[in-house]
């Protein structure tokens, strides 16, 4: 009987120190790497690429530079372009004060709070249900969250009005309060599209492996799925705020009295008051823009990486 054959040894091929090389090279990206080519290295289409930078800083900067500016400036335009202040001074900002401007800003950061954290809690428990559970009527009932984003304040600001007069079933009165704001603004369907698509990408064996542990629907939202959804709740939360804080229609049909109004309607207040000049409607404007900058300036990296997975997504 012949002895099996036994196959030779395979040596493996080691790859030369050129390969190496040629393959770190083409897989190490360059230090300004990007999407449109950007290169460090001096040229004509580098300097190309940082003067068009640099005008899209200027149309973008140049209107918040000249609202500072005009809003510390004694003697304000509001059709001049100007980066530094004239005669600096915080006269503009005492009368706004005086004008009621800080009453409103309360009325504004109580609406913008109350609303945000209705909103965050309804989209989210409405996300959950349909990214994460199999009904009938699924489609429609997110087809009915999208029509309420395209549909204009316009079109339903009279049929609210009625409605916050006399809510139906309970028969309350909710104009002149807060709820009166902060109830139609508890559902928002973009963020219940973004908080659904995003707990869809969740993999189905972890929720699996904790119902084997006994955990029910409340626990597996709180400690399982919103943990893992802190980028898409970065964007609603950045997004709903900015939405809320920028309402305008809305405060104004639910106000019974000009001491309801927040911080946008009373913009268009001293715009139209003949005894105050530009300058109170800049400050006015810059008191109105702070809350919403330290927002995104808290929020923008959750903001931008919710962004970034919805883009990879798939």
């Amino acid at each position: 009987m012949s002895a099996p054959a036994i196959d030779p040894v395979r040596t493996p091929v080691t790859a030369s120190p050129a390969a190496h090389s040629a393959g770190k090279q083409r897989t190490t990206p360059a230090r300004f790497d990007t999407a449109l080519g950007w290169s460090d290295r001096p040229g004509l289409a580098w300097a190309l690429r940082v003067l068009l930078c640099v005008l899209a800083l200027g149309v973008f900067a140049a209107p918040f530079v000249t609202v500072f500016s005009g809003s510390f400036s004694e003697k304000a335009s509001g059709s001049t372009l100007s980066f530094l202040p004239h005669h600096p001074s915080l006269l503009n900002f005492e009368v706004a004060g005086e004008r009621g401007i800080w009453d409103y800003f309360g009325n504004s950061l109580v609406i913008a709070g109350g609303g945000l954290l209705l909103q965050l809690v309804v989209c989210t428990l409405a996300a959950y249900a349909l990214a994460r559970h199999k009904f009938r009527g699924q489609a429609l009932i997110l087809t009915l969250f999208m029509l309420t984003m395209m549909l204009p304040e316009e079109v339903i600001a009279i049929p609210l009005s009625l409605v916050l007069g006399h809510v139906p079933v309970v028969g309350l009165d909710l104009k002149g309060t807060v709820w009166g704001v902060i109830l139609p603004l508890g559902a928002w369907g973009f963020s219940v599209m973004v908080l659904t698509e995003f707990m869809k990408d969740i993999p189905a064996e972890i929720e699996e492996a904790a119902r084997i542990d006994g955990v029910g629907e409340l626990r597996m939202l709180w400690q399982v799925i919103l943990p893992l959804c802190k980028p898409a709740l970065g964007v609603a939360g950045v997004l709903g705020f900015i939405m809320i804080w920028d309402q305008y229609l809305l405060p104004l049909i639910a106000a019974k009295d000009p001491t309801d109004y927040t911080v946008t309607v009373a913009l268009s207040i001293l715009r139209t008051d003949p005894e105050v000049g530009s300058g109170v409607v800049l400050a006015g404007a810059v008191i109105a823009l702070i809350p919403s900058l330290i927002v995104y300036l808290l929020l923008q990296r959750s903001l931008v990486t919710g962004i970034a997975a919805g883009a990879t997504k798939g």
